[in-house]
């Protein structure tokens, strides 16, 4: 399993960005994927889910303002981030469970300046 993320960089408060992550080495279509973060000195958080039907779900931080899709012919997740705040400033990252084990992207960095 290889997941690759990327699409960070530094914006504005009220900007918008788009990240992109590629998947390989198992089931793509059939399987949830997630999108976590992490601002320094904090724990890694759940930001949005997908699951192989694509129906999403959403941290309240971050609901109205991020989306996450996937295209199954691509192997790719994406998450569309709007309106960003300084708070979104975190590293992103891809999460795949599988099989009990779980698997990260690398990890983005996003910085958001006020």
């Amino acid at each position: 399993v290889q997941l690759q993320a990327c699409g960070g960089g530094l914006v504005q408060a009220g900007g918008s960005l788009r990240l992109s992550c590629a998947a390989s080495g198992f089931n793509f279509r059939l399987n949830t994927l997630d999108w976590y973060r992490q601002a320094p000195g904090q724990q890694r958080e759940l930001v949005a889910t997908i699951t192989s039907s694509h129906a999403p779900e959403y941290a309240d931080s971050v609901k109205g303002r991020f989306t996450i899709s996937r295209d199954n012919v691509r192997r790719q997740l994406y998450l569309q981030m709007s309106s960003l705040k300084p708070e979104d400033t975190a590293v992103y990252y891809c999460r795949l469970v599988l099989q009990g084990r779980t698997w990260w992207g690398q990890g983005t960095l996003v910085t958001v300046s006020s």
